[in-house]
């Protein structure tokens, strides 16, 4: 790499390691003498003062400059969709509105530009470009899509489609405080984006404290954005069909003085005043913007420019850097040149960051703090007798109802229906949050159940409110929870990273595929629980196996308890027999699993049954009735929290915030898992069994799980289609003693 320029007398330390220093702008004298944000307040007075209009046009190539360099010193990055932001980002900032999330990943430098002009990264021992560019993109640094776990970072964002549930779930927990949330037009395809801000708006009318704030730049990061050919009006039509009061749109080819062709302009090519021009339109706009949101007006803010402004390059190819694209490329070299800034201006761009908002976000951002929540009393738990039927949803649904009547900010989420399954327990305490008031349907405005029809739309709002600190629930039908997860994929993983508590992320996914016959394949979709069971290696993802109606409410007091988790149920919803008491039912949960049933002898030798589930547990009491007949000691094993099954090196749990290293013992595990032979069961999937598989020492092992879906007009009917019955149980155990 070049030896660029010392750092000069006048420039801040923060500027040691820039390449490049520019020239005093033109007015300086008159526009740069002291911060437009005065010490000791946390916004510019007035948009409308040039002062503020020219130091906001300052901390936007501020922005610009440090993205584009530390993606260069790595030849790796996204600078190109941030730079078309920056106007409406450095406003935003400038107004004192730093809480902002994103949609987009691909922001990740520019936002962390911002932390770092603002001194947020000092937190994480950042405090100058050098230290910037050698913790970029590298591991305990500046990952390459966004964190919450960066000082000052609200949320994460990765997957496209996420960052306005981030916003909504702020705005709700914290009124009075705008959230903007950036969202670009290449992933404006996502499906639930518009429709999601929707659902919640007529949900929580009142709640119009986010602002979405639309990137539209005409591209994405290969090609042009598939919106690249809508017209203003219909860009603006397209969102007041989402129900938005007002929409402010602020188009750069307005003021394009450079004869740039085509709908889409990079404003940084215009001459300085009319820069300055466009400068004070999306200051206005998204002054008037903002206090529409914080009033109770429901408005989006759109900056149309193309991406890439003021990058190297411009439109898709300004969206990734290669190897090619280094410090000493001739391009980049002359877009660092153009975008540099004197020490002076430097000097006033810290003073304005670190100010804006009350101070760096590190300190002031909302999940810089754990969030008071209401104190639980004891759980309300019901002992079912041992031997009875209850239905297992039906019982958590009452622990649900009370915690919701104890914590108002509690909100459950559901798309397809608490009473579809069996738990309208919580829709009679909690009601539906719904604009029509109709009790036969228990549906009222100011109701705790949150019911989009899209499990996107439900997970996103849960796993929001659950990473900004309050308690929230998914429920879900198992079979379509697919739909939902990626967010709280995303969730977990912050949670993991998160330097605060949080209450865990907690989902029950209930009409499991053994009791959807009647509906077919569609309704039949437990492969997902192998993709829980593999991330409960990640250390913070329990995948929960509660075994009857009493098991189901110690898991859930377990889960609710649990910080900077994930916590996933799976449960019927059917009558099904209760085999342990409430006692035996938490000690299960919070060691993993329980012995439901031992013979006690048998000439045969001993075999082990482990099973997940509940509903599967039937075929296999009723195996063990002619196995023991056949001379075997049979001895069934309920695995409830497998996670805590693993060996502790198989998990990252050293690796994760508030970590839950309670794995069982050997002692215990071969105690609870001995046998000469070890058959593992699963209603689902066969992932969750692999721990016991791993662990056991049984010199013969097999499994029988899920194969695939069918339509049957029982649950037994379908399990014989699985090949899940006594008869196959028996037959495989044989065959056992044959081999």
């Amino acid at each position: 790499m070049t030896d660029h320029t010392a750092l000069p007398a006048n420039a801040p330390a923060f500027c040691e390691g820039m390449f490049y220093f520019g020239k005093a702008w033109p007015d300086f004298a008159q526009y740069g003498q002291s911060a437009a944000i005065a010490a000791g307040h946390k916004a510019i007075p007035d948009p409308a003062a040039k002062a503020a209009v020219y130091q906001t046009l300052m901390l936007a190539d501020a922005l610009r400059y440090c993205t584009l360099q530390v993606c260069a010193s790595k030849s790796s990055g996204h600078p190109g969709g941030f730079a078309s932001s920056a106007e409406a980002y450095a406003a935003l900032v400038m107004l004192g509105h730093t809480n902002i999330v994103t949609e987009v990943g691909h922001h990740a430098p520019g936002f962390y530009s911002a932390m770092f002009l603002d001194s947020s990264l000092e937190e994480m021992g950042i405090r100058n470009m050098t230290d910037m560019m050698a913790r970029f993109r590298e591991q305990h640094g500046l990952l390459g899509h966004l964190s919450g776990a960066i000082p000052g970072l609200l949320a994460p964002a990765g997957p496209l489609g996420q960052g306005q549930h981030f916003a909504m779930a702020g705005a709700l927990l914290h009124p009075g405080t705008l959230f903007p949330v950036t969202i670009g037009d290449g992933g404006f395809g996502e499906p639930y984006v518009l429709s999601a801000m929707k659902h919640f708006h007529f949900a929580y009318p009142q709640v119009t404290n986010y602002l979405p704030v639309l990137v539209w730049n005409g591209f994405s990061q290969e090609h042009h954005s598939m919106v690249s050919l809508m017209q203003n009006d219909e860009m603006i039509a397209y969102w007041r069909a989402h129900d938005f009061d007002e929409v402010i749109l602020i188009d750069a080819k307005a003021f394009d003085d450079a004869g740039q062709e085509g709908a889409y302009v990079d404003s940084a090519r215009f001459s300085f005043s009319q820069r300055l021009a466009f400068m004070e339109a999306v200051l206005a706009g998204v002054a008037k913007a903002a206090d529409n949101a914080l009033s109770g007006r429901h408005t989006a803010f759109i900056i149309k420019q193309l991406k890439g402004a003021g990058m190297h390059v411009s439109g898709a190819k300004s969206h990734n850097l290669y190897p090619k694209d280094t410090p000493e490329s001739p391009e980049i070299q002359a877009a660092l040149e153009q975008r540099a800034l004197s020490p002076e201006s430097w000097a006033l761009v810290r003073d304005n960051f670190s100010r804006a908002g009350g101070g760096p976000a590190a300190k002031t951002a909302v999940t810089e703090h754990v969030l008071p929540i209401m104190e639980l009393g004891e759980f309300p738990l019901q002992e079912f007798k041992t031997g009875a039927q209850a239905v297992p949803a039906t019982a958590m649904g009452a622990l649900v109802a009370w915690l919701g009547q104890q914590d108002k900010r509690f909100v459950v989420t559901n798309a397809d229906g608490n009473e579809a399954s069996a738990m309208k327990n919580i829709n009679d305490t909690l009601k539906i949050r719904h604009p029509t008031v109709d009790p036969l349907y228990n549906q009222q405005p100011g109701g705790q159940v949150y019911e989009p029809l899209n499990e996107d739309a439900c997970a996103g709002l849960a796993a929001g409110l659950a990473l900004f600190g309050s308690r929230s629930l998914w429920l879900s039908y198992e079979s379509f929870a697919i739909n939902g997860w990626p967010i709280m994929q995303t969730v977990a993983q912050a949670m993991a990273e998160l330097r605060r508590k949080t209450p865990s992320a907690v989902c029950m996914f209930t009409a499991g595929a053994l009791e959807q016959g009647r509906n077919g394949w569609t309704h039949q979709r437990p492969e997902i629980e192998n993709y829980f069971a593999a991330q409960m290696r990640n250390g913070n993802v329990f995948l929960l196996y509660p075994t009857d109606a009493n098991v189901i409410q110690a898991a859930y007091e377990y889960a609710v308890h649990s910080v900077n988790k994930a916590m996933v149920i799976i449960a019927s919803k059917s009558p099904l027999p209760v085999y342990m008491t409430l006692a035996q039912a938490r000690e299960a949960v919070r060691k993993g699993a329980s012995l439901l049933h031992d013979t006690g002898a048998g000439k045969r030798g001993t075999l082990t049954i482990a099973v997940t589930g509940d509903m599967v547990l039937l075929p296999v009491f009723a195996a063990k009735e002619q196995l023991e007949k056949d001379g075997y000691r049979v001895r069934i094993v309920s695995v409830v929290n497998p996670r805590q099954l693993y060996r502790p090196t198989d998990v990252a749990a050293h690796t994760v915030a508030e970590a839950d290293t309670g794995f069982m013992s050997d002692t215990d595990f071969h105690s609870l898992f001995s046998g000469d032979l070890l058959l593992g069961i699963s209603g689902g999937t066969s992932g969750a069994l692999e721990p016991v598989l791993l662990r056991s020492r049984a010199g013969q092992r097999d499994v029988l799980a899920w194969l695939r879906g069918e339509t049957t007009a029982t649950a037994g009917e379908l399990m014989a289609f699985n090949g899940i019955t006594a008869e196959t149980i028996v037959a495989r155990v044989h065959d056992f003693s044959a081999a």
